[in-house]
């Protein structure tokens, strides 16, 4: 017997969807049923199930696979009371742009048993609510109810080939228990569709107008500059982007970016900035902003010169989804970031570079200056502990694990997958790791704090999938950040799906981000001489949670707590043997300075 649910799960295989991260519930009867039918009749389920005791971590994992395997994973939760639990997660697959495929069941319609699936619970009645995907529908590209199991093939198609079209993002299916227990035949079960007639649509080229436009500025510029962000989402733009600065001379610099733009490694990339006063930007007389959220902050008197020429070339350069975005531009153009680069590469390359050449040459001692300066300051950083001269800072803890994992893996670090989710000190986890790989670092790309728990999982399983051979996955984070991210049921969940991953946690005592953002309102109000015990943003020195010892407890992780900047080094190349041989996750708590 075959059911609705039989065909949406052959429908997502045929699809290419091999994980679906899961938190089942009273909506599910058929899926439970159908899975089991799979079992037995073929000895494995045509999906791999991936149970997560928290919703929370089931969309982070979907959103950490596809963004290392750049296909969607699918979610399945359970009616509203699940729908309501993927919680911020929904807001990260949102603005991260990640193709994932959600589906929530719903309370049956019927109460006395007219069909199979009729209401059979009392929770049944309370989970019956006026408009179920109301929970999500402003994050995702596309709602849609499955009426039938008829045409259930195609609804799910359809929802893919919108999730997968640019800009990328999350699905919400849902269908009533009568729906989902309802039969199909032979003939439903087994029909072909053709994925070929289901292709994505992508941000498409840039006009000839603006090829021009742009080639001809970044060539006659004297100061030009690119800000570059998530044009890493598309791992193979990041070559172009660095062919491009280096036939131009045109330095780089990255704000929040959620996945590499530009190697670290890049004779012209001068930084990652989260925020505040962007150097560089003030002399710039072209800026080229490329797949950028927020290029910068103007109440820090960021902008460029009256007379700069501003280019946005992005798969929403308008930012629909954003309540208030603009740039002062000169040219806005929808364009898919790796055609673009291709079509200016191409270009620059039939122009005639003797009109250009003695600026680029100018252009590249200026550069050479800039970077130096850039690199010399990340060094002195480096060298300094906290001003007990115990405790390290986050730049010298940064640097020892830099090289602990350089040391401890076989690539000398180019093999590793790094997640970053380090919230106040995020932009120095890009600076002082400096990944080079694209792809090799990953954000969450929005702002609900707890992603990198689940993601982590969630992109260990896919780099099995996509033969990405890492050596290690590494993670750091803030010590709430790892408190948000249901830490109990991520260990749980890596521990019985075989994901070891190392987690950094940076631990100074309590949340910065709100402390911070309230200085820099009230810079002389009550607060700003307040600690963050006295703010209530604290943990507090006597209260701090076994971070290691939840992870221990949850999934048999390795865990340590380390208060001296000397002791790093061996800690942190224990914990990397650990994983990488005992294959389990290890959590070190680090140590910082206090909030």
């Amino acid at each position: 017997m075959y059911t609705t649910a039989s065909v949406f799960f052959k429908t997502l295989a045929d699809a290419g969807i091999t994980h679906a991260f899961v938190n089942w519930g009273s909506d599910h009867s058929a899926f439970l049923e159908d899975l089991r039918r799979q079992y037995v009749e073929n000895g494995k389920t045509l999906v791999d199930i991936v149970t997560c005791p928290s919703e929370y971590v089931a969309l982070s994992a979907a959103h950490g696979y596809a963004q290392v395997t750049g296909k969607p994973a699918a979610v399945i939760v359970h009616v509203d009371v699940g729908t309501q639990s993927l919680a911020g997660a929904v807001h990260n697959a949102d603005r991260g742009q990640a193709p994932v495929l959600i589906f929530a069941g719903s309370a049956p319609f019927t109460a006395h048993g007219e069909l199979r699936g009729s209401k059979n619970e009392f929770t049944m009645w309370l989970q019956d609510v006026p408009d179920q995907p109301a929970i999500v529908r402003q994050y995702m590209r596309h709602v849609v109810q499955i009426q039938s199991g008829k045409n259930v093939s195609q609804v799910i198609l359809r929802a893919l080939q919108i999730a997968t079209s640019q800009p990328k993002g999350p699905v919400y299916l849902w269908a009533r228990r009568e729906i989902t227990d309802e039969d199909v035949d032979d003939a439903t079960m087994n029909a072909t569709i053709s994925l070929s007639k289901w292709p994505s649509v992508n941000a498409g080229a840039l006009p000839p107008q603006a090829v021009e436009a742009i080639t001809s500025a970044l060539t006659q510029a004297n100061n030009p500059l690119i800000i570059a962000t998530n044009t890493g989402r598309n791992p193979s733009a990041v070559p172009l982007l660095a062919e491009l600065s280096n036939a131009l001379a045109i330095g780089i610099i990255a704000c929040a970016t959620s996945s590499l733009a530009i190697p670290a490694s890049h004779p012209y990339f001068l930084g990652q900035f989260h925020g505040g006063k962007l150097p560089y930007l003030p002399d710039a007389d072209v800026v080229l902003i490329l797949d950028t959220d927020v290029p910068w902050i103007d109440v820090f008197d960021n902008a460029p010169r009256p007379d700069a020429k501003v280019f946005v070339i992005d798969n929403d350069p308008l930012k629909r989804g954003f309540g208030w975005s603009h740039v002062d531009a000169d040219m806005l153009c929808t364009a898919d970031a790796e055609t673009a680069l291709g079509q200016l590469i191409q270009a620059i390359g039939s122009s005639d570079a003797q009109t250009y050449s003695a600026k680029v040459e100018v252009r590249k001692q200026s550069l050479a200056a800039s970077r130096a300066a850039y690199l010399a300051q990340l060094a002195r950083a480096e060298a300094l502990l906290a001003p007990d001269g115990i405790l390290p800072t986050v730049p010298f803890l940064l640097a020892t694990l830099r090289s602990s994992v350089a040391t401890q893996t076989p690539s000398g670090g180019k093999q590793v997958l790094w997640l970053n989710e380090a919230a106040s000190a995020g932009a120095l986890v890009w600076n002082h790791i400096a990944p080079d790989m694209p792809g090799s670092m990953l954000m969450s790309g929005g702002t609900s704090l707890g992603w990198i728990l689940g993601a982590s999982v969630g992109a260990s399983i896919g780099a099995r999938v996509a033969q990405k051979g890492y050596e290690l996955v590494v993670s750091i984070t803030g010590d709430g950040n790892y408190l948000f991210g249901a830490p109990t049921s991520a260990f749980w969940v890596a521990n019985r799906y075989e994901t070891p991953f190392l987690m950094i946690v940076l631990n100074n005592r309590g949340w910065f981000s709100p402390k911070s953002s309230m200085r820099a309102v009230h810079p002389d109000g009550y607060g700003s001489a307040a600690s963050g015990e006295q703010l209530t943003v604290g943990f507090g020195l006597e209260d701090n949670v076994d971070y290691g010892g939840v992870a221990a407890a949850a999934g048999g992780a390795w865990g340590r707590q380390v208060a001296r900047a000397d002791e790093l080094k061996d800690v942190f190349e224990e914990a990397i043997r650990v994983v990488r041989q005992e294959r389990r996750c290890a959590v070190i708590e680090c140590i910082v300075e206090s909030i």
